[in-house]
């Protein structure tokens, strides 16, 4: 889904003109993104939490020259670290979608031989 598609949903579920919901989508980008910078975090209980990591400078490798050795500067990532709610959610989504494998009606024991199949004439 993009951000077209989801003000699409959004203004259908709350009953609000697209636009609307467009405006409303624009302003979470614009007060998470600003958090963010400050350095805070914006916690929406349940969902999840959104925030900014620095990664330290460190060593890496060129992947157009393996041998070649560069400096990988420092640097801020965004970070969602994903809420009870929204894990318990995908779980059940997760069980319904891919159900555990059905038992074997007869188990089979390694302990008995296989008995070969007639050969078809």
């Amino acid at each position: 889904m993009n951000k077209v598609e989801l003000s699409e949903k959004l203004a259908e579920k709350i009953g609000v003109t697209k636009k609307q919901a467009e405006d409303m989508l624009n302003a979470f980008e614009e007060i998470v993104t600003g958090t963010l910078k400050e350095n805070g975090e914006v916690t929406l209980t349940g969902f999840g939490t959104f925030m900014a990591k620095r990664r330290e400078a460190r060593m890496g490798v060129n992947p157009q020259k393996p041998g070649e050795k560069i400096q990988i500067p420092a640097v801020t990532v965004p970070k969602f670290k994903a809420g009870k709610s929204l894990k318990d959610a995908l779980k059940i989504a997760g069980n319904a979608a891919n159900p555990a494998p059905a038992a074997p009606a007869t188990p089979v024991t390694p302990s008995e031989p296989a008995t070969p199949a007639a050969p078809m004439m």
